[in-house]
Order: C-alpha cells, then structure tokens, then sequence
C-alpha cells in the first residue's frame, strides 16, 4: 500500500525554536472575480528532529500525526542548503586564518591600523 501522507515543499522562514522549523509554502492560484494570478503563502510548523534545517533551506515537510497544537508536519529531507554547498570545519577554519592574515600587521599584532590625525580644537574661555 503506497503512502497517501501530503507532502509539500516550501522555504524555512523561522528556525529559532527548538527541534521546530517554520516553512512558508507558495502556491499559485487564481482571482476568482477578477482572474489574476496570484501567489499565496502558507506557514506550517515542521518537526525537525536532528535541528538540520537553516533559515533560507528548502525542505520538504511530509504529513505527520499531531505533535503539539500547531506541529502536524515533519521535515522529510533538505533539499537545497541557503549557503549553496556544504561546508567542513576545516574549510571553514582555513579561510578564517586566511582572513586574518590579511589584517596582521609587520610586527605581527591584530590590532586595528590608525592614523594620526590632527585635530585643533579651540576652546574659548
């Protein structure tokens, strides 16, 4: 027997809560007196176990048994991360030691470059 459960896909809007991810679903439909095309969204609050989703993924959310008052969706898989690609913590640690290359100084400190300015103030008395 095939699984009949819905499944939608849809944009992670909100992912501040715990285990908890909310999608934002666009559909299209039309006007029904004027015959215009519109586009409409709809928020749903998905279950995400594991805390995988990011605000910006695109997800899939399948049908699921009440899991609070408002969770009725379960996030099934990611299906395009919002940075593009997955990246390591190697990558990711190699690129911050390059960036912060560029800022050292010749006598090797981190300290931010200043100039020397002159300023007259005049105070009168």
């Amino acid at each position: 027997m095939a699984n009949r459960r819905r499944r939608l896909t849809g944009v992670v809007a909100k992912d501040k809560m715990d285990k908890t991810v909310v999608v934002e679903v666009t559909r299209t439909t039309i006007h029904p007196l004027y015959r215009k095309v519109m586009r409409v969204a709809s928020r749903y609050m998905a279950h995400d176990e594991q805390n995988l989703a990011r605000v910006g993924d695109e997800v899939a959310i399948v049908e699921s048994r009440p899991v609070s008052k408002r969770k009725r969706w379960t996030l099934e898989t990611v299906l395009v991360s919002a940075s593009g690609s997955a990246v390591s913590a190697a990558e990711a640690e190699a690129e911050a030691e390059a960036a912060s290359d560029i800022n050292r100084h010749s006598d090797g400190s981190t300290k931010p470059q200043t100039r020397a300015r002159s300023c007259l103030f005049v105070f009168w008395v």
